[in-house]
């Protein structure tokens, strides 16, 4: 581009005060003021969204979603609701010819997804699904170490999560998560996400073995003192292989426990690297990387340079996010591809379809 452009955002699903957009796209986006800014909102009402426009200060608040898409102030969508509203909300906003930024699960299942990527090719726009733990400086390390051969032949890797939610007890907020139906599970929501790191360092699945576990059949809901069911597993198991041939072994676990909430390691012919971290969100915490090769016995920091954060959020959930945006923006300029697409977001739902289509034949 011969001239610099900024792009100007809509928002549908943003409070100012609270929850994943406040958290993190907002720092993201307003990391990088030479290329976005954001300037309207959509919520559930039209006082919400007054609300967030008068607390941010932004010149537009939208009485339904559709008059954002439809708006000519708005460039780009960005879509941080519940994943049943996913649908609906990404095919108006496809349909009204706007660039695209939804979080991840794209669709409710695989099918939806399917439908959205479809009509994403036919309106030849550019639609980013967020799985940014594959923005994490960390992951881009880790995959640039497997490449060169730090660990030589890799031959099994090995993952174990906590998904934070998903066990006996919750808020009423959170209760759609413990419900299948809505498509916001374990194996959905962390797991998948920290498949999509996994697949940019290590390759393609390939046979993929799994099994749910329930403990808890119901959950408590405590700001309530409700006890509703639970349809969502509280254990994820997965056994099978990486395209590769290497050996692969997953558990996700409900809650959070008082050990390690995430543990990735990668073991190969010449070395071994171990990732670690709070919670088995790989997309929104800080990984630390450390490795062994060769005649080494204990494992050493192994982490980027310094001086590559400088610059970008601090939160790790931001800056990743910020990263994506970063390359949602060239996408849009130069016509690149290099943001997570709706086609990469199609073949993590097949995994995690394939996931679940396992552990329900058992």
């Amino acid at each position: 581009m011969s001239t610099a452009q900024n792009l100007k955002v809509g928002f549908i699903g943003l409070n100012p005060d609270s929850h994943w957009a406040a958290m993190a796209h907002l720092p993201a986006l307003q990391s990088m003021p030479e290329k976005f800014t954001i300037v309207g909102v959509a919520n559930s009402s039209l006082e919400s969204a007054q609300r967030t426009a008068e607390a941010l200060k932004l010149p537009h608040a939208f009485a339904s979603a559709q008059d954002l898409v439809n708006s000519p102030e708005i460039d780009v969508v960005v879509i941080t609701v519940k994943v049943p509203y996913h649908f609906e909300l990404v095919s108006a906003a496809l349909n009204a010819g706007k660039h695209v930024y939804c979080e991840w699960p794209l669709g409710n299942g695989l099918e939806e997804a399917r439908q959205l990527t479809a009509l994403a090719k036919q309106k030849g726009v550019v639609a980013v699904a967020g799985t940014q733990a594959r923005g994490a400086l960390e992951i881009e390390h880790l995959a640039q170490l497997i490449k060169e051969g730090y660990v030589g032949k890799v031959l099994s890797t090995t993952l174990i999560g906590s998904g934070g939610n998903w066990s006996g007890e919750t808020v009423s907020e959170y209760y759609y998560l413990f419900e299948s139906k809505n498509g916001a599970t374990m194996q959905s929501i962390p797991l998948a996400h920290t498949l999509a790191a996994i697949k940019d360092v290590l390759g393609d699945f390939a046979t993929l073995d799994s099994q749910f576990v329930f403990n808890f059949n119901d959950v408590k809901i405590t700001d309530t003192g409700e006890t509703k069911e639970k349809t969502a597993p509280d254990q994820v198991l997965v056994q099978g292989t990486m395209a590769s041939g290497a050996a692969l072994s997953i558990h996700y676990r409900g809650g959070a426990n008082r050990g390690t909430n995430l543990l990735w390691e990668i073991n190969g012919t010449e070395g071994d690297i171990q990732v670690t971290g709070d919670l088995g969100h790989a997309q929104m915490i800080q990984l630390t990387v450390k490795g062994a090769k060769g005649e080494e016995k204990e494992l050493q920091p192994l982490m980027p340079e310094k001086a590559v954060y400088q610059g970008l959020p601090e939160f790790p959930g931001a800056r990743n996010i910020s990263r994506l945006y970063s390359r949602l923006y060239d996408d849009i300029t130069t016509g690149s591809q290099t943001a997570p697409s709706f086609e990469d977001a199609v073949k993590l739902h097949e995994v995690v379809d394939a996931i679940e289509t396992s552990a329900q034949s058992k």
